[in-house]
């Protein structure tokens, strides 16, 4: 279809579709439609550039968690590193932090922490961002992070030896 072309609901042959996230653009040949990242959006799409997970590469069970991700990860969209190896002022995280939780930095520079990150992983792998959408159910979020850091506290019991997964066992 041209895109002068009118289309039978009265857009544009290149008009987005009522309630789709498009801008407007100038183009070289004239007035285009290019979409936009919404709030939570994964910008991989847009950009290319995948998602930096930082996690504790000295705990065997959170590197059996990535490993996990790496196999779900067909399109390249999480870069998995560990904090120990990580720049953590550049992406804004304190050593201690990571010491607590995962983190997870779009390519925006937004950054997610525990379950938080946990649901933007699920986001971008294709055949779980079903399981995100849980994470939209009235209270999801704040049960989903009481378990993660239950979880994290107690590492050293799901298999990990290291000396940070040794100190966090208090309840």
């Amino acid at each position: 279809m041209r895109p002068s072309a009118r289309r039978r609901d009265g857009r544009r042959g290149d008009e987005p579709a009522p309630g789709a996230s498009h801008r407007s653009v100038e183009t070289a040949g004239g007035r285009g439609y290019v979409p936009t990242v919404a709030s939570g959006e994964s910008s991989h799409e847009v950009r290319g550039e995948p998602a930096t997970l930082i996690y504790d590469g000295d705990c065997e069970f959170c590197r059996r968690q990535v490993d996990r991700v790496e196999g779900w990860d067909r399109n390249g969209r999480i870069q998995p590193i560990p904090f120990q190896s990580a720049d953590l002022e550049r992406y804004g995280v304190d050593r201690s932090a990571a010491e607590e939780a995962m983190h997870l930095i779009t390519p925006r520079g937004e950054v997610f922490r525990g379950a938080e990150a946990a649901r933007e992983v699920l986001r971008r792998l294709p055949g779980l961002r079903w399981a995100a959408a849980v994470f939209a159910i009235p209270g999801v979020p704040a049960i989903a992070e009481r378990v993660y850091r239950w979880i994290a506290r107690r590492r050293h019991r799901f298999g990990c030896s290291s000396g940070v997964c040794g100190r966090g066992d208090h309840g």
